[in-house]
Protein backbone atom coordinates (compact mmCIF):
# COMPACT_ATOMS: atom_id res chain seq x y z
CA UNK A 1 0.00 0.00 0.00
CA UNK A 2 1.29 3.54 -0.54
CA UNK A 3 -0.62 6.70 0.83
CA UNK A 4 -0.26 10.33 -0.59
CA UNK A 5 -1.23 12.99 1.30
CA UNK A 6 -3.15 15.11 -1.07
CA UNK A 7 -3.71 17.93 1.50
CA UNK A 8 -3.41 18.84 4.85
CA UNK A 9 -4.62 21.92 5.87
CA UNK A 10 -7.81 22.72 7.44
CA UNK A 11 -11.02 24.67 5.55
CA UNK A 12 -9.22 27.60 4.57
CA UNK A 13 -5.35 26.31 3.66
CA UNK A 14 -2.20 27.74 4.45
CA UNK A 15 -1.64 30.06 3.58
CA UNK A 16 -4.72 32.07 4.38
CA UNK A 17 -5.68 34.59 1.87
CA UNK A 18 -3.91 38.12 3.77
CA UNK A 19 -2.69 36.70 6.31
CA UNK A 20 0.69 37.70 7.53
CA UNK A 21 1.35 35.35 10.46
CA UNK A 22 5.18 33.50 10.09
CA UNK A 23 3.32 30.73 8.89
CA UNK A 24 1.48 31.93 6.58
CA UNK A 25 4.69 34.04 4.74
CA UNK A 26 6.84 31.13 5.44
CA UNK A 27 9.24 29.62 2.16
CA UNK A 28 9.50 26.02 3.76
CA UNK A 29 7.33 23.42 1.11
CA UNK A 30 5.88 21.58 3.97
CA UNK A 31 4.29 25.11 5.49
CA UNK A 32 1.88 25.21 1.95
CA UNK A 33 -1.02 23.16 2.99
CA UNK A 34 -3.85 22.47 0.60
CA UNK A 35 -7.41 21.04 2.33
CA UNK A 36 -7.16 17.99 3.70
CA UNK A 37 -7.57 14.85 1.19
CA UNK A 38 -5.69 11.09 0.99
CA UNK A 39 -4.70 8.94 -1.96
CA UNK A 40 -4.08 5.30 -1.24
CA UNK A 41 -3.49 2.92 -3.55
CA UNK A 42 -3.62 -1.00 -2.65
CA UNK A 43 -3.94 -4.10 -5.03
CA UNK A 44 -3.69 -2.03 -8.22
CA UNK A 45 -6.89 -0.11 -6.98
CA UNK A 46 -6.48 4.13 -6.36
CA UNK A 47 -8.80 5.78 -3.39
CA UNK A 48 -9.10 9.00 -2.52
CA UNK A 49 -10.81 9.96 0.48
CA UNK A 50 -12.40 13.55 0.50
CA UNK A 51 -12.62 16.22 -2.53
CA UNK A 52 -12.27 19.16 -1.86
CA UNK A 53 -11.71 22.47 -3.14
CA UNK A 54 -8.11 21.89 -4.27
CA UNK A 55 -8.96 18.49 -5.53
CA UNK A 56 -8.16 19.24 -9.50
CA UNK A 57 -4.71 20.95 -8.23
CA UNK A 58 -4.22 17.47 -6.21
CA UNK A 59 -4.83 15.31 -9.21
CA UNK A 60 -2.54 17.07 -11.54
CA UNK A 61 0.40 17.41 -8.71
CA UNK A 62 0.38 13.53 -8.31
CA UNK A 63 -0.49 12.56 -11.71
CA UNK A 64 -3.43 10.45 -11.20
CA UNK A 65 -4.99 9.19 -13.51
CA UNK A 66 -7.05 6.28 -11.98
CA UNK A 67 -9.83 6.24 -9.59
CA UNK A 68 -11.79 3.98 -8.51
CA UNK A 69 -13.63 5.28 -5.75
CA UNK A 70 -14.13 8.16 -3.69
CA UNK A 71 -14.57 8.13 0.13
CA UNK A 72 -16.34 11.05 1.96
CA UNK A 73 -15.83 11.64 5.28
CA UNK A 74 -18.71 13.89 5.85
CA UNK A 75 -20.70 17.13 4.15
CA UNK A 76 -18.51 19.83 4.73
CA UNK A 77 -17.25 22.13 1.94
CA UNK A 78 -13.68 21.68 2.47
CA UNK A 79 -14.24 18.16 2.31
CA UNK A 80 -16.77 17.63 -0.56
CA UNK A 81 -16.33 20.85 -2.96
CA UNK A 82 -13.80 19.05 -5.97
CA UNK A 83 -16.62 16.66 -6.41
CA UNK A 84 -17.39 17.93 -9.90
CA UNK A 85 -13.73 17.28 -11.39
CA UNK A 86 -14.27 13.70 -11.01
CA UNK A 87 -15.70 14.05 -14.85
CA UNK A 88 -12.70 13.87 -16.09
CA UNK A 89 -12.32 9.78 -14.56
CA UNK A 90 -15.38 9.16 -16.09
CA UNK A 91 -14.21 9.93 -19.11
CA UNK A 92 -10.67 8.33 -18.83
CA UNK A 93 -12.38 5.08 -17.24
CA UNK A 94 -15.63 5.28 -18.99
CA UNK A 95 -17.79 4.32 -16.32
CA UNK A 96 -19.65 5.83 -13.19
CA UNK A 97 -17.00 6.65 -10.25
CA UNK A 98 -18.46 4.97 -6.62
CA UNK A 99 -18.83 7.34 -4.35
CA UNK A 100 -19.39 5.90 -0.88
CA UNK A 101 -20.76 8.02 2.07
CA UNK A 102 -23.03 8.12 4.90
CA UNK A 103 -27.02 8.87 3.93
CA UNK A 104 -27.03 12.06 5.30
CA UNK A 105 -23.79 13.48 3.55
CA UNK A 106 -25.45 11.71 0.24
CA UNK A 107 -28.61 14.24 0.69
CA UNK A 108 -25.94 16.82 1.28
CA UNK A 109 -24.39 16.29 -2.30
CA UNK A 110 -27.84 15.92 -4.16
CA UNK A 111 -28.46 19.48 -2.55
CA UNK A 112 -24.56 20.83 -3.06
CA UNK A 113 -24.89 19.34 -6.77
CA UNK A 114 -28.06 18.71 -7.90
CA UNK A 115 -27.11 19.05 -11.89
CA UNK A 116 -25.17 15.41 -11.11
CA UNK A 117 -28.15 14.04 -9.81
CA UNK A 118 -30.83 15.57 -11.80
CA UNK A 119 -33.02 12.63 -13.78
CA UNK A 120 -32.29 14.88 -16.78
CA UNK A 121 -28.38 15.62 -17.01
CA UNK A 122 -26.51 18.27 -19.16
CA UNK A 123 -24.11 16.38 -21.37
CA UNK A 124 -21.08 15.48 -19.70
CA UNK A 125 -21.61 16.51 -15.99
CA UNK A 126 -20.21 14.21 -13.26
CA UNK A 127 -22.17 10.54 -13.19
CA UNK A 128 -21.73 8.65 -9.78
CA UNK A 129 -22.99 5.56 -8.69
CA UNK A 130 -24.10 6.24 -4.95
CA UNK A 131 -23.00 3.38 -2.27
CA UNK A 132 -24.70 4.78 0.99
CA UNK A 133 -22.64 3.93 4.28
CA UNK A 134 -24.20 2.11 7.38
CA UNK A 135 -21.17 1.74 9.72
CA UNK A 136 -20.52 -1.70 8.69
CA UNK A 137 -17.11 -2.77 7.03
CA UNK A 138 -17.59 -2.76 2.97
CA UNK A 139 -15.54 -3.57 0.37
CA UNK A 140 -14.68 -1.20 -2.74
CA UNK A 141 -13.34 -3.13 -5.37
CA UNK A 142 -12.34 -5.92 -2.93
CA UNK A 143 -10.14 -3.91 -0.51
CA UNK A 144 -12.45 -4.08 3.17
CA UNK A 145 -12.83 -0.78 4.48
CA UNK A 146 -13.58 -0.50 8.10
CA UNK A 147 -15.42 2.89 8.78
CA UNK A 148 -14.86 4.96 11.96
CA UNK A 149 -17.11 6.92 13.08
CA UNK A 150 -15.85 10.04 15.41
CA UNK A 151 -18.01 13.44 16.54
CA UNK A 152 -16.84 16.43 14.92
CA UNK A 153 -18.55 18.34 17.79
CA UNK A 154 -22.19 16.83 17.75
CA UNK A 155 -21.46 15.79 13.35
CA UNK A 156 -20.96 12.29 13.31
CA UNK A 157 -18.00 11.93 11.06
CA UNK A 158 -16.35 8.64 9.14
CA UNK A 159 -13.12 7.69 9.78
CA UNK A 160 -11.68 4.91 7.15
CA UNK A 161 -9.10 1.95 8.05
CA UNK A 162 -7.89 0.27 5.45
CA UNK A 163 -5.51 -2.51 6.01
CA UNK A 164 -2.99 -1.03 8.43
CA UNK A 165 -3.36 2.58 7.02
CA UNK A 166 -6.31 4.41 9.33
CA UNK A 167 -7.27 7.81 8.64
CA UNK A 168 -9.22 10.14 11.02
CA UNK A 169 -9.90 14.01 10.56
CA UNK A 170 -12.43 16.72 11.70
CA UNK A 171 -12.33 14.36 14.98
CA UNK A 172 -13.15 15.84 18.64
CA UNK A 173 -14.32 13.18 20.04
CA UNK A 174 -13.70 9.42 19.74
CA UNK A 175 -15.44 6.68 21.51
CA UNK A 176 -13.62 3.11 22.58
CA UNK A 177 -15.43 1.53 20.41
CA UNK A 178 -14.39 3.89 17.44
CA UNK A 179 -10.39 3.48 19.31
CA UNK A 180 -10.36 -0.22 19.19
CA UNK A 181 -10.98 -0.06 15.53
CA UNK A 182 -8.09 1.89 14.61
CA UNK A 183 -5.97 0.09 17.23
CA UNK A 184 -3.36 -1.76 15.52
CA UNK A 185 -2.51 -0.31 12.90
CA UNK A 186 0.84 0.54 11.86
CA UNK A 187 0.27 4.04 10.65
CA UNK A 188 -2.54 6.56 11.96
CA UNK A 189 -3.49 10.05 10.17
CA UNK A 190 -5.48 11.75 12.54
CA UNK A 191 -6.43 16.03 12.57
CA UNK A 192 -4.69 18.34 14.58
CA UNK A 193 -5.86 21.97 14.12
CA UNK A 194 -4.13 24.28 16.60
CA UNK A 195 -2.51 24.23 20.21
CA UNK A 196 -5.29 25.89 21.92
CA UNK A 197 -8.71 24.70 22.76
CA UNK A 198 -11.28 24.81 19.09
CA UNK A 199 -14.67 23.30 19.73
CA UNK A 200 -14.75 20.70 17.28
CA UNK A 201 -11.21 19.49 16.61
CA UNK A 202 -8.51 17.65 18.82
CA UNK A 203 -5.66 20.39 19.56
CA UNK A 204 -2.00 19.22 19.43
CA UNK A 205 -1.81 18.26 22.98
CA UNK A 206 -5.49 15.90 22.52
CA UNK A 207 -4.28 14.89 19.52
CA UNK A 208 -1.07 13.38 20.56
CA UNK A 209 -3.02 11.78 23.49
CA UNK A 210 -5.40 9.95 21.23
CA UNK A 211 -2.89 8.94 18.89
CA UNK A 212 -0.79 7.57 22.10
CA UNK A 213 -3.76 5.75 23.08
CA UNK A 214 -4.45 4.01 19.73
CA UNK A 215 -0.77 3.03 19.57
CA UNK A 216 0.02 2.97 15.69
CA UNK A 217 3.59 2.55 14.99
CA UNK A 218 3.58 6.16 13.70
CA UNK A 219 0.96 8.98 13.67
CA UNK A 220 1.18 11.70 11.20
CA UNK A 221 -0.97 14.64 12.03
CA UNK A 222 -3.13 16.31 9.71
CA UNK A 223 -5.86 18.88 8.87
CA UNK A 224 -3.53 21.82 10.06
CA UNK A 225 -4.02 25.46 10.64
CA UNK A 226 -1.56 28.08 10.65
CA UNK A 227 -2.43 28.79 14.05
CA UNK A 228 -0.44 25.36 14.86
CA UNK A 229 3.09 26.82 13.79
CA UNK A 230 5.27 25.96 11.55
CA UNK A 231 6.12 22.26 10.49
CA UNK A 232 9.74 22.85 11.54
CA UNK A 233 9.06 23.97 15.02
CA UNK A 234 6.19 21.51 15.99
CA UNK A 235 7.72 18.53 14.86
CA UNK A 236 10.66 18.99 16.76
CA UNK A 237 8.20 19.04 19.86
CA UNK A 238 6.91 16.29 19.39
CA UNK A 239 7.17 12.65 21.07
CA UNK A 240 8.87 9.32 19.26
CA UNK A 241 6.62 8.32 16.46
CA UNK A 242 4.56 10.94 16.10
CA UNK A 243 5.00 13.86 12.89
CA UNK A 244 3.36 16.29 11.19
CA UNK A 245 2.14 15.30 7.66
CA UNK A 246 2.75 17.30 4.84
CA UNK A 247 1.41 17.89 0.98
CA UNK A 248 2.98 15.46 -0.89
CA UNK A 249 4.17 13.24 1.82
CA UNK A 250 4.36 9.46 0.54
CA UNK A 251 4.07 6.49 2.93
CA UNK A 252 4.55 2.82 2.16
CA UNK A 253 3.30 0.27 4.26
Amino acid sequence: MKVTVLGSGTSQGVPVIGCQCPVCQSLDFRDKRLRSSVHIEVAGKSIVIDSGPDFRQQMLRERISQLDALLFTHEHKDHTAGMDDIRSFNFLQEKDMPVYAAPRVIEQLKREFAYVFSEKKYPGVPMVEVNELDGEPFEVEGIQVIPIEVLHYKLPVYGFRIGDFTYITDAKTISEESLEKARGSKILMINALQQTEHLSHLTLNEAIDMAQKIGADATYFTHLSHKMGSHKTIEAQLPNNIYIAYDGLQLSL
